[in-house]
This record gives C-alpha cells, structure tokens and sequence, in this order.
C-alpha cells in the first residue's frame, strides 16, 4: 500500500497491489496500549494472552503477567498505575482514556522519533478537530485532565494544557478498542497506520487483533490503485443512523454508495405484517422511540441490576413490536443486548432463544465477512454445544470458523481454539 491523497477526504491509503479476499493487507504493532481493568487476571497486561496461571506483580497485585519478560517490558508503562492503584486502592477509577494518554505522553518522551507503528502515519499528523467540539465534549476532556492530573502527577511531566486538550481530542478521533473473538472489550490502543485509513459503509477490509499487533485483511477483491477503506462504526444501523455517529464522533459526513442509495435502509426498518400498514406518523414516533430506549439503556447498565435490564428489553421489545418486525435493527439491538443480559444472569436457554432470532436478520443486514455475525454464530455454537446440542453447536461453530478464516486469518489463535472445540466435540 502507499499513503495517498484521497478526493473529499484528505489522506489515504492506496493499494499498490491487487489484494485476493481474505490476504493480509498489513499489520501494524500498538503505539501502546491498556488491558482493560475487568479482564486483567485473563490476560496478559503485556502482550493481551489469554491464559490461565498468569504470574501477579509483586507490588499492587493487580496486574498479571505470561512471565517475568513480559513483566520487565511493560514496567515503563505498568509503573505509571502501580504505586498509583495501590495507594488510591477502590478510589483508583482513571477513564481508559486517561490510562491510554498517560501512556502516549511516556512513549513520546522514550521514543521521540518515528516508531514501527508509524510507518504510514504519526500520531503527531492525527487530526483532533478542535474547532468542531461541543461544550459537552470539552468538558469530557476537562475531566479527564484534571484524572490525568490526579492519578498521574508521580510519574508524568505534562505539557500544557492546550497540548493537553490536543491530545486527548486526537486520541478520542484515532483510538482503537481491541475486543475478542465474540467482541467483549479486551482495551485499547493507537494504531498509527490503521488510523490513516478512511471510513466507508461498505469497506473492503476489516481489521482485527492478534495480542497487541492489528491485521488487515482484504474482505473483497481489491485492485491495484484502489482505495482502502474500513469502517469507523457498526454497520448494522439504518443510513441516518449511521451519519449521525460518524458527525458526532469522527465529524465527517460519509458519501459512499449505502449512504448514497440507502439501498438496505427499507429491510433494515421493515415493519410489521399483521393489520393495516402503520401510518407514517406512527412509525417516526417508534424510531424516535427506539432510539431514545438505546440510549436510556445505555446509561441504564451503569445503575440498574441485571433483572431490571432485563426487563427494559422485554418492555421495549412489545412496544417496539405493534410496528416493528423482528427483523428491524432497533428490535435486533435490543434482542442483543436481552441475549447480553441472559449471558450474564447464566440463563443460557433465554440466550439461546434471542441468539436464535437475531442470528438470521444479521446474516442479512451485514456485509458478507462481518464480525458480529461470526461473534453470534460463535456464541450460539458455544450455548449449544454447553447445552448438548452437539450437532448444532458443531454447525454454528463452523459458520463462525468460515467468516473468521477470512478476517482473522486461518493461523489465529481464536481460529485454532475453535478448530479445537470442534475436534473434542
């Protein structure tokens, strides 16, 4: 590939070469990174593995490690929080984006000079849009400034507050959640030269993570002097969805042939069959509705106890259902997050059931090589399989395994545990 100027939408990248589905298009190594705090015990702060008897640091006792190598590579960063939580202990509670930025202002004074992940891009070249925030985001980052201030003063000298507020926008627009195989938050981090690629509603690459190393891999047949594109957010929602989320997050409107034809907005918002057609008035109240129940339901896990959540998706879902077919996203994403709840509760039938129901629609909504339909059809396959429903639980898992060859490549770790859960089956 090479960086390039890209029409409408300033830097790019280019394919140099043709690129068949499913071929590594890059890898980019963490600029840095944090584990985030509810998985460490799983995996490795380090390297992000994934094992069990991971050695414990000596001092807070709250970061593990694969072995003392790893242990004595991730001091630089791991020092910044050690003496830190052990002191502040239940009131140690800095945003992820406050442990990420902490980071990058240690890495910068270490390695002052382009680093690996920086081959196409640097993080000084990020943009940050700083004339196109909000009061509400520019108290955002107040706040995780005078976090920074308070959880970091030891150990980090910082620059001044305009440099601050900077960065802390930049890393906003360019930061990169690393989730697992069925897309449960793992951290985050700065991927450089992933950061240069544009948005499109319809990418022709995906990018997924093998430890801390992102991989790029083609999910269509690229050619020679055509642009790269991954996509910024989940695709699942209707277009007006869509530019809603990229124009408050990364501040751009996007142009691409969904967003042109809104070619699968009618199926993605279809409406029920039974009765007389909703009228049009009634069905904008219900989108309203439904978007405002995602909302309250976000804010809602913070605060309320799994059975009450439980039953906002319940509520919502007959409400939502005297217009909605089961096949309309805003029906699907609170069918997932009622499956979310069942998974948590260990009510493994109740999330059976809505895996059940959402796996099909997502299988059409989504493009071809997505990975919230290899997630679904992996966690179906693992409920079946604890359920002993072998014979669907081995084809569910070979779905996933025919999405996940492609996008993680067929040497990945999760690749070979699955090929393993297959084989003891």
């Amino acid at each position: 590939m090479e960086r390039f100027l890209s029409e409408g939408k300033g830097r790019g990248l280019q394919a140099r070469k043709e690129f068949a589905i499913g071929e590594l298009v890059f890898t980019c190594p963490a600029y840095t990174h944090v584990l985030t705090v509810n998985e460490r015990g799983n995996h490795c702060e380090l390297c992000f593995a994934r094992k069990e008897g991971l050695a414990k640091c000596g001092r807070c006792k709250l970061a593990f490690y694969c072995n003392v190598t790893c242990q004595k590579a991730d001091w630089p960063m791991h020092k910044l929080e050690c003496s830190s939580m052990s002191k502040f202990g239940q009131n140690w509670n800095p945003s992820e984006t406050v442990r990420l930025l902490a980071r990058i202002l240690v890495k910068q004074k270490m390695h002052p000079d382009k680093t690996p992940s920086e081959e196409l891009l640097a993080v000084s070249e990020f943009e940050s849009h700083l004339d196109k925030l909000d009061n509400e985001k520019r108290e955002l980052i107040e706040s995780d400034i005078a976090a920074l201030h308070h959880f970091y003063s030891k150990h980090l000298d910082f620059p001044d507050r305009a440099a601050l507020i900077e960065l802390f926008a930049k890393v906003n627009c360019n930061g990169f959640t690393i989730e697992d195989e069925e897309l449960s938050h793992l951290g985050s981090a700065i991927f450089p030269s992933v950061a240069l690629m544009n948005h499109s509603c319809c990418p022709n690459v995906i990018v997924t993570y093998k430890g801390t190393t992102a991989e790029v891999r083609a999910v269509k047949e690229i050619h020679a002097g055509e642009e790269i594109f991954t996509s910024y957010i989940d695709l699942l929602y209707p277009t007006e969805d869509r530019q809603d989320r990229l124009r408050d997050s990364y501040f751009f409107t996007c142009d691409c042939r969904e967003c042109a034809t809104k070619a699968k907005d009618k199926e993605k918002l279809e409406l029920t069959k039974y009765g007389e057609p909703p009228k049009p008035e009634v069905i904008k109240d219900m989108i309203k509705y439904a978007r405002n129940i995602i909302e309250e339901f976000r804010r809602a896990k913070h605060y309320k106890t799994p059975s009450e959540l439980l039953e906002i998706c319940e509520l919502s879902l007959d409400k939502m259902g005297s217009t909605f077919e089961d096949n309309n996203v805003y029906m699907l994403h609170m069918m997932y997050q009622a499956m979310g709840v069942c998974l948590y509760m260990q009510d493994w039938d109740g999330a059976l059931r809505y895996g059940q129901k959402i796996i099909k629609p997502y299988s059409k909504h989504y493009p071809a090589y997505s990975l919230n339909v290899a997630s679904m059809w992996l966690k179906l396959g693992r409920l079946y399989m604890g359920l002993e429903h072998h014979s669907a639980g081995a084809k569910a898992l070979r779905k996933a395994l025919t999405i996940m060859e492609v996008a993680h490549g067929k040497d990945h770790p999760y690749v070979l545990e699955i090929q393993k859960e297959l084989e003891g089956k």
